[in-house]
């Protein structure tokens, strides 16, 4: 989709449909939708005459958040269709919600058929929001609501939208919108290039070409790729990472992408040049291995490497916003199979670390790649880690499908910053205690500890498991995300489209903008 901003008044754009807004409760349109709404009035062309207000007088438009309504023109203006988003009330406005309403108006454009839209920002007027900052999130939320996921289709959907344009009528704003456009439109990208991997079938997304995608991501936007094969996996002794790859004709591979920002970018860091660090969970699929599931709904299991997703959308966005910092980006990348080579419960393997762990579950299989993860990045002296992994369904049972995240972290201002990035993206999140106690649960009378702690306190064993791979002399701020609960969306809704959210991205991006 092109995108492009121009300096002129929402009524005289020449285009398939143009959007516009309004708060709930309001009975009188003003700003550009009262334009809009005198345009499309008697010949008078006084505002409150007009189609937009019968909407209202008549009850068939209320503005509740997500509430769409299309209005036809009769030629009164250049385009056939104006359709008007929901903001719901003006109270409770936020960013996100700016972002919402621009998902569910683009979408309809859409799904009407158009392919020139062009959108008022939503929020920077009577909104009240920063006109950069509104910019952007009506981008994040054209892009993000109208995306499609058609690689398996036989046929493909002509209903395209392939121009959006940003209407400003004050040239005093142009500079700002036209920055918020630019940074809305890499980071909407980024994010659904998460969501398309997440969406791949897993005989098409496999360890080997979730890597290869990778390099050549890396490779178009700027970034380092290193990508290390199972003889490497093998030589820096990563044992939870071959152990769990072992059961499947995919072998592993582990993915650093960095990032390091290009001479020209006048905010260059001067002195802290370590790196923020993050690392997703790559289960391209998860059978359980020997500790199968059950088979009602296994093929949402190719969602297991949702956290690898979000690192990898997020490093793309950093690299094409050129962040002022070093980011590197870590992927352990397995596929979680049984068979006669596969590991067992009962086993006890060697971490990267030196730590022995008994295999009590094979399927708590994510845990013990992110685990020499956490150790192999130690390298690196990181300011601060952040691990997001579809971990447990003990952290659904406790925050809700498709509602929010849960974060364990061993540094109360890394979690601060972390929680910050989360609510500034719209992405919800939720603290848990990591205490002592949880890490009882994971003690092993055969190894040094074993890798669940049972279903009762599942989520809070997990996070402990991870963290004795953290703790130590060389030990770093920590967050641990356990977003087993964000892989889907199951409808159409503001920004989001069914299938893969992808979630976390938005956060990593705005947690590295932030410079923390």
């Amino acid at each position: 989709m092109q995108v492009a901003v121009v300096n002129k008044q929402i009524q005289t754009i020449n285009a398939d449909a143009v959007i516009v807004n309004l708060f709930e409760g309001v009975t009188a349109p003003g700003g550009a939708t009262g334009a809009v709404d005198a345009a499309l009035g008697s010949s008078d062309g006084v505002s409150g005459n007009g189609a937009i207000s019968k909407l209202i007088q008549l009850g068939d438009f209320t503005g509740k958040l997500n509430e769409v309504a299309v209005v036809y023109t009769a030629g009164l203006i250049p385009a056939p269709r104006v359709i008007v988003a929901g903001l719901g009330t003006r109270e409770q406005f936020t960013l996100d919600r700016a972002r919402q309403a621009s998902g569910s108006a683009v979408r309809k454009a859409r799904d009407l058929g158009c392919r020139r839209v062009a959108t008022i920002v939503h929020g920077s007027g009577i909104g009240g929001l920063q006109p950069r900052e509104a910019a952007q999130a009506t981008v994040e939320g054209a892009l993000m609501g109208a995306y499609q996921f058609r690689e398996h289709k036989s046929k493909n959907d002509d209903r395209v939208i392939e121009e959006l344009i940003i209407v400003e009528y004050d040239a005093a704003k142009l500079a700002e919108i036209e920055a918020g456009v630019r940074a809305g439109q890499i980071v909407a990208e980024a994010v659904n290039a998460a969501r398309t991997l997440v969406n791949r079938a897993p005989n098409a997304l496999y360890p080997e070409t979730f890597a290869q995608a990778a390099q050549a991501m890396a490779a178009r936007v700027g970034l380092t790729c290193s990508v290390l094969s199972e003889a490497d996996i093998a030589q820096e002794r990563m044992g939870g990472v071959l152990a769990v790859a072992q059961g499947s004709a995919h072998p592993p591979r582990f993915v650093v992408l960095e990032h390091q920002p290009r001479t020209g970018n006048a905010n260059l860091p001067t002195a802290d040049s370590r790196p923020l660090v993050f690392i997703g969970k790559g289960v391209t699929f998860d059978t359980g291995g020997i500790s199968i599931k059950p088979s009602e709904n296994m093929q949402s299991m190719k969602a297991d490497m949702s956290g690898a997703a979000a690192v990898f959308g997020a490093m793309q966005a950093i690299a094409g916003l050129n962040l002022p910092q070093r980011i590197i980006g870590v992927m352990p990348l397995v596929e979680n199979m049984p068979s006669d080579r596969a590991y067992r419960p009962g086993d006890v393997i060697t971490m990267m670390n030196g730590l022995t762990v008994e295999i009590i579950s094979t399927d708590a299989e994510g845990r013990l790649i992110l685990a020499d993860a956490l150790h192999y990045v130690k390298r690196f002296k990181p300011r601060g880690v952040v691990d997001l992994a579809t971990l447990t369904g003990a952290c659904v049972v406790a925050l809700g499908e498709g509602v929010a995240a849960g974060l364990f972290s061993n540094d109360d201002a890394w979690a601060n910053a972390v929680l910050c990035a989360a609510e500034a993206a719209g992405e919800k999140m939720w603290r848990l205690p990591l205490y002592p106690e949880y890490g009882d649960k994971i003690k092993s009378d055969d190894a040094d500890i074993k890798n669940s702690g049972g279903r009762v306190g599942g989520v809070g064993t997990s996070a402990y498991f991870l963290y004795r791979f953290v703790e130590g002399p060389d030990e770093y701020p920590w967050a641990h995300v356990d977003m087993a609960g964000m892989m889907f969306s199951s409808e159409n809704k503001g920004y989001l489209v069914k299938g893969a959210m992808g979630y976390g991205v938005r956060t990593l991006v705005r947690l590295a903008q932030a410079g923390t």
